[in-house]
């Protein structure tokens, strides 16, 4: 692909580097993954095979062959589950943490520093534009015109996210747990269908899609999932083994063997963008002159 380059506080904190602040919180939380990029990549979940199903059904056109670019690729989960369907996939990643985990993990793959807000890549060189995890980190105002920049016509853009299955009673127990103590879940962004292009300008057509899925890991593994999210990486130490410590007895109440069935819903977007419009001015097949026929 060608180059170009805790708790939900709000009106009381006042302004941008006032400690505190929901800009610096967000910022904080952005950059948290940074120090914790081998955590993340050894527990986190990946996606099902249906998930990619669903992506090229409503794009449309196959994966296998096309033009990939994973937007906030971090380790390199959705990636490498992009290359393994056949697709030529470049990376674009802002943390300098992750893309050191990434290059470890995949380093046959390419990748580039930057983000969904200004994207290192020419104008109509992407097939697909993936965002795994990571959409709600940019500014809609700014990535939806950078990503309609780089698609070429007919090309998708896809947004996913797993999601805790919240209908699950355990993972409904949990969720409560997390809120009363930390007055917010692990960093999810509500109903992302709604919300996800909230502040651009032009919002694409989407498509929406639905896909569970479910793993079984150790409690081990599922500790270390929960506190790689950004919400915990921003905690004192104390506060996050006292709250994981605590985490650990309740889910060996629920699952005595120490093996926990974690049942995700991957919420899916995709936008196929129609093409711009061309002008008779700027239309170089146009006529001139229509009264030439007649």
């Amino acid at each position: 692909m060608t180059t170009a380059h805790n708790r939900n506080q709000s009106d009381h904190l006042g302004h941008p580097g006032h400690p505190g602040h929901p800009d610096d919180l967000r910022t904080a939380r952005a950059h948290s993954f940074n120090a914790a990029a081998a955590q993340y990549a050894a527990n986190r979940p990946d996606y099902p095979p249906a998930l990619f199903d669903a992506v090229e059904e409503l794009a449309g056109r196959p994966l296998a062959g096309a033009r990939v670019a994973d937007v906030g690729a971090g380790t390199g989960i959705a990636t490498a589950l992009l290359h393994a369907r056949g697709a030529n996939v470049v990376a674009v990643e802002p943390g300098a943490g992750m893309a050191a985990e990434f290059r470890r993990r995949l380093p046959a793959v390419p990748i580039l520093r930057g983000d969904g807000n200004a994207l290192p890549l020419a104008d109509a060189s992407a097939d697909f534009l993936t965002y795994a995890q990571s959409w709600h980190w940019t500014e809609p105002a700014r990535s939806v015109p950078e990503a309609l920049r780089v698609l070429r016509p007919g090309g998708a853009l896809a947004l996913w996210w797993n999601t805790d299955a919240r209908d699950v009673p355990w993972i409904a127990a949990q969720a409560r747990r997390l809120e009363h103590r930390l007055g917010t879940g692990k960093g999810t962004i509500g109903p992302r269908a709604e919300a996800a292009f909230t502040g651009a300008a032009h919002v694409p057509d989407f498509a929406f899609r639905r896909v569970r899925w479910s793993r079984t890991v150790s409690v081990d593994t599922h500790l270390a999932n929960l506190g790689s999210h950004s919400i915990f990486l921003v905690l004192g130490e104390e506060d996050r083994s006292a709250f994981l410590a605590e985490e650990r007895d309740h889910l060996l109440e629920v699952f005595p063997e120490g093996l926990v069935e974690e049942v995700y819903d991957v919420l899916l977007i995709v936008a196929v963008p129609e093409p711009e419009p061309v002008s008779a001015a700027t239309d170089p097949d146009s006529d001139p002159d229509p009264a030439s026929h007649s």
